[in-house]
């Protein structure tokens, strides 16, 4: 069975930055703490994700430990999406408004710089990862001792259509994190491939939109 996370409604929309916010301890968090391959991943590296949703927009909160050095752009760029982010520290998550074809999904991760990157993914193209998708995300990030937060807000255009309380939507949650032959690859929902490889929505999990309003 695919895991499953509730995504609970928030009655007013809030800023990407507001990261601090009673509404986020009323969201079940998605637990990333094994590999992509099943393996369990050390506890310095473990994150959670919470995500809510307003009629506005969907906001992703990642937080995870950190106790290891950070491995980021020495230029950090935040003023366009930045290619390769998925070479650093990052946080990604992947999600499809079409359940019934997972093939066509939307890619947005954040980095710790607050660095950003979305594009469109759909391998039933000849090149299935459309560049020029703008989304008009927005991102947050704040590094602190041992622990890093990292906050994703997506508006409701980017996916062409708003859920419904009671809808099902497809996709994974990941941390990237370390450098070299010890580099982590967790995932939520993991893709159990031979090598490090996220892009395999046949394993997508559930994120279920609730109407149960998360705390102001």
């Amino acid at each position: 069975m695919p895991p499953s996370v509730d995504v609970r409604f928030s009655e007013s929309d809030f800023s990407v930055t507001d990261i601090s916010s009673d509404r986020w301890s009323g969201a079940r968090p998605a637990v990333l703490d094994r590999s992509w391959n099943g393996e369990p991943a050390t506890s310095g590296r473990r994150c959670e994700a919470r995500l809510l949703w307003s009629d506005n927009a969907l906001h992703i909160r990642f937080h995870g430990a950190q106790t290891e050095p950070f491995v980021l752009f020495d230029n950090p760029d935040v003023s366009r999406k930045r290619i390769g982010l998925w070479d650093r520290d990052v946080c990604e998550v992947f999600i499809t408004p079409d359940p019934p074809d997972r093939r066509r999904y939307m890619e947005f991760e954040v980095a710790p710089t607050g660095e950003w990157l979305d594009l469109v993914v759909d391998w039933t193209l000849d090149e299935p990862r459309d560049w020029e998708f703008d989304s008009g995300m927005a991102v947050f990030s704040e590094m602190e001792d041992g622990s890093v937060t990292m906050a994703i807000r997506i508006p409701w255009g980017a996916f062409g259509r708003k859920p419904s309380a009671g809808d099902v939507w497809f996709g994974n949650l990941f941390r990237q994190i370390g450098s070299g032959e010890t580099r982590g690859y967790l995932a939520w929902s993991p893709t159990m491939t031979p090598e490090p490889q996220f892009h395999v929505p046949e394993k997508f999990g559930e994120f279920v939109f609730k109407n149960n309003s998360a705390r102001e």
